[in-house]
């Protein structure tokens, strides 16, 4: 992924994130348990931390390319889709097997940061 792309899919999860949000908070807010809300507002809360990861990601792979940036940042789009796709269709859908699916997704994130932190640690990757 290039240095454009990885923005621009941050900027879109983002604008997402802040619409699933208000989704949740009024539209779902009588309809799901509280138990079912907070599992919503988890999925919000990741994917939108990982928005602002990406866009930040953006910045470095633009002033530095990196292939481990790259995969990172794939890991990270991967990871949203996975985790917080598979959390909102849980409680939207019911169907609660989405939950199985889900700690794929937090794999995804965990190995997104590593890629992260062995990019920091490259000769000349932070200046």
């Amino acid at each position: 992924m290039t240095a454009r792309q990885t923005a621009a899919l941050g900027a879109a999860l983002g604008a997402l994130g802040v619409a699933f949000g208000a989704f949740g908070a009024h539209a779902l807010k009588t309809k799901l348990s509280s138990e079912d809300l907070a599992i919503f507002e988890t999925a919000v809360r990741y994917q939108m931390y990982h928005a602002i990861a990406l866009v930040g990601l953006a910045g470095w792979m633009d002033r530095l390319p990196s292939a481990r940036l790259r995969w990172a940042s794939i890991c990270f789009g991967v990871g949203v889709a996975v985790f917080s796709g598979s959390l909102y269709l849980l409680v939207t859908t019911g169907l609660r097997w989405f939950g199985a699916i889900t700690p794929f997704g937090g794999l995804a994130l965990i190995v997104g940061w590593i890629l992260v932190v062995l990019a920091s640690l490259e000769r000349n990757s932070l200046g």
